[in-house]
């Protein structure tokens, strides 16, 4: 199910079949609250006078921060306390290595860059995440962030672009990130649910057949009464109301962003490719939604398939990590590389910056509790990949030390990382906006983007 957020600034509110009869979508025309959303945030972006490209980001989130020395940062020469039991493999780039538990994406690394020296000093989940996705450093753990998320961003720069489908959509969003001060009105629209589920539809984008012609019914009476009344009354307030009511329908009616949703339409071996459970499907239709002209899509990861462990927070007080790594490796590896691969084939990568990454890496020395190991959470050294964006693929940009606990080479931090994703999709981050208090503030403080990439 999708929620569309249409009040900003105020409290989140979500949109269902019910909400949208209410509103007047479908049933009765009183409703205007969607339409006034859409003309406010319209009004808003009237200032901005730079049109962005037409790129877009999708950010596959692993929730819970997965170990940087079991994934893409391995240490095989360190002592087995900090190594881990897994190996590194070869990649089709030579020089470049990363772990036995990722063979699909060792075929591919001439399409994807490693970023192995980025770090921050945020290490909660809430504050991690935002710190990372804000750049900015949060006040205070908050299950929210002040600042906004590099999502938000991209809606409020992107808002006065034509388009059907919404600016960032969630599969699900990033649990701990959001607008901030923009308000709830620049959050991501949310699917909830299993796209591999043979049930699962997005209700307030795919109406049936029937709804939709009886809406647009109305609207034709509609637009026949209102004409009547501009008629009577020359008004620029009601012209405004009647174009973003029609803006407002025509998101709701257009078979366009039902297609987008459609995973039914995709091929039986493409959907296989990806990976027949949550994690692949979600990634199926993050393809279809950029593809669609959607600017940001993030894929949080939690569980898949019959995995215990539901994210990968892997204490040793959660679980066993390494038993935990073995068991979402082959749904992780299946469909990052299928995603990736796909987007190349496709010829989007041009515009898709594909990133996958967490809040931060993990302790470097392992845990021991009651003889169960794991890894604690640790900001001070992470891994990012990155694919596509017409970025230079094939390397591995920055490094750490030999046991990986701090950057050794080309220190970075979110700051960096984000000045690379504004880059890509052509928002100045110097680029101000009003916070709760009145004081201008910019989208990124000074920062400059990881030039290897460029």
């Amino acid at each position: 199910m999708l929620n569309a957020r249409v009040r900003c600034p105020g409290p989140a509110s979500r949109l269902s079949r019910r909400d949208t009869l209410r509103l007047g979508l479908l049933g009765s025309a009183a409703g205007l609250a969607l339409p006034e959303a859409l003309r406010l945030q319209e009004a808003s972006a009237a200032a901005l006078a730079v049109r962005p490209p037409d790129t877009s980001v999708i950010l596959v989130f692993c929730h819970g921060g997965p170990s940087h020395l079991d994934t893409y940062d391995m240490k095989p020469d360190a002592p087995v306390e900090y190594r881990g039991p897994f190996n590194p493999i070869k990649t089709n780039v030579p020089g470049i290595e990363i772990s036995e538990l990722f063979p699909l994406q060792a075929k591919i690394a001439d399409r994807f860059a490693l970023v192995r020296s980025v770090a921050h000093r945020h290490f909660d989940h809430q504050d991690g995440a935002q710190m990372f996705l804000t750049g900015r450093p949060p006040a205070g753990i908050k299950p929210k962030p002040d600042y906004p998320d590099f999502v938000a961003f991209t809606a409020r720069m992107r808002e006065a672009q034509s388009r059907v489908l919404p600016a960032s959509v969630g599969l699900p969003p990033v649990e701990f990130s959001g607008p901030g001060y923009l308000g709830p009105c620049y959050a991501p629209f949310v699917v909830q649910g299993d796209p591999e589920q043979a049930n699962f539809s997005v209700r307030d984008v795919s109406i049936d057949p029937a709804s939709r012609s009886r809406l647009l019914r109305r609207e034709r009476l509609r637009t026949g009464v209102d004409e009547m009344r501009r008629d009577l009354i020359e008004s620029p307030v009601v012209a405004a109301t009647d174009r973003f009511y029609q803006k407002a329908v025509d998101m709701v009616t257009n078979e366009a962003a039902a297609r987008a949703f459609d995973l039914s339409r995709e091929a039986e071996g493409v959907r296989d490719r990806y990976g027949r459970n949550r994690w692949g499907q979600s990634l199926l239709l993050a393809r279809r939604l950029v593809e669609a002209g959607v600017s940001v899509v993030t894929v949080a990861l939690y569980s898949a398939g019959n995995t215990p462990a539901h994210n990968w927070d892997d204490h040793a007080v959660n679980w066993h990590i390494f038993d935990a790594m073995k068991q979402r490796a082959p749904y992780y590896d299946q469909a990052l590389s299928a995603l990736i691969a796909d987007v190349y084939q496709r010829g989007l990568d041009k515009k898709t910056l594909i990133v996958a990454t967490g809040e931060f890496g993990r302790t470097p020395k392992i845990e021991q509790v009651n003889g169960r190991p794991g890894r604690d959470h640790y900001a001070y050294a992470m891994s990012i990949l990155m694919s596509g964006g017409g970025m230079k693929m094939g390397q591995v940009v920055g490094s750490t030390n030999s046991l990986g606990e701090h950057p050794d080479d080309r220190p970075l931090t979110p700051a960096n990382f984000l000045a690379t994703l504004y880059g890509h999709l052509g928002i100045d981050p110097a680029h101000e906006f009003l916070d709760h208090s009145g004081r201008p503030l910019r989208i990124l403080d000074p920062a400059e983007p990881i030039t290897e990439l460029l």
